[in-house]
């Protein structure tokens, strides 16, 4: 049986709202379906302090055991999710952006180079931040993060590097 993990999910965006979250409404659904539990769910607008304000929180809580952020990947102007992130993490995970760049290079060639998908570890707290598009968040649940959230999973898994949180 998969040891079931408390996730958060963080969208990153000027326009979205709980109305119109299309990428944070899939990735709670995923995450309820593959048997975790969504224990917090936020939108803020892409502002570094705000993203940092709200992952930090999250960080810091003993119950939140991943986080996934959806949103501020690119190189828009105001996209600044792995600039807020990054000073955040105690270990990058170098491995999640270079396999989600190829998986995504599969399915829309090219542009994927302007996705700067990055993860982490802060705390405790594994972090996979995502582009804001449903697709792309489809992407990286069912090519890697879906996986590597299942204590089942082998040869190896965040599950036993997250919990428990001291």
């Amino acid at each position: 049986m998969t040891q079931a993990m408390n996730v958060a999910v963080l969208t990153v965006s000027d326009t979205r709202t709980r109305a119109n979250d299309t990428s944070g409404d899939f990735l709670a659904d995923a995450l309820t379906d593959a048997g975790h539990s969504v224990c917090a769910r936020d939108i803020v607008i892409d502002d570094i302090y705000l993203i940092r304000a709200a992952l930090s929180a999250w960080i810091a809580e003993a119950a939140v055991q991943a986080v996934l952020i959806t949103g501020g990947t690119g190189f828009a102007g105001r996209d600044s999710t792995p600039e807020a992130v990054e000073p955040l993490f105690d270990k990058t995970i170098e491995g999640f952006g270079e396999v989600f760049r190829a998986l995504s290079f599969e399915e829309i060639g090219s542009s994927t180079i302007q996705s700067r998908a990055i993860a982490g570890l802060a705390n405790k707290t594994v972090i996979f931040c995502m582009p804001g598009s449903t697709g792309a968040c489809r992407t990286a649940w069912n090519g890697i993060i879906r996986d590597q959230l299942d204590s089942e999973h082998r040869p190896c898994n965040f599950s036993g590097v997250v919990s428990p949180k001291t």
